[in-house]
């Protein structure tokens, strides 16, 4: 595979990992080295990130930066319909009983 098929892990930490995958170099000039991640799909995080740590990093590192980007000024709502349903109390064959209860179903309206 080409090196157009690999991307280097975004995490702002990766590369100070103390893992037996990281390390390069010749004796005497070793680096810990961030990971190579394979291309895959460019809307799922594991495509920039090798873990979940330093997904999180960045994450926390660069938050600030990302909501920026999109600040969110109004909250977002889904119109939706709310409908209680009672179950009546059930009488089972064995002498249990299933008292009566109430439910909430939400139903979102798609207008």
């Amino acid at each position: 595979m080409s090196d157009y098929d690999y991307i280097w892990c975004h995490g702002p930490s990766c590369h100070m990992q103390h893992t037996q995958d990281r390390i390069r170099g010749n004796k005497g000039s070793k680096v810990l080295r961030t990971r190579k991640i394979k291309q895959w799909d460019s809307k799922n995080m594991y495509s920039y990130f090798c873990s979940n740590s330093c997904y999180n990093e960045f994450a926390h590192k660069y938050i600030e930066q990302v909501i920026a980007i999109a600040p969110r000024t109004e909250p977002l709502e889904t119109s939706i319909e709310v409908k209680k349903v009672v179950h009546p109390e059930y009488h089972y064959n064995s002498g249990w009983t299933r008292p009566a209860w109430t439910e909430t179903k939400i139903t979102e309206i798609n207008e």
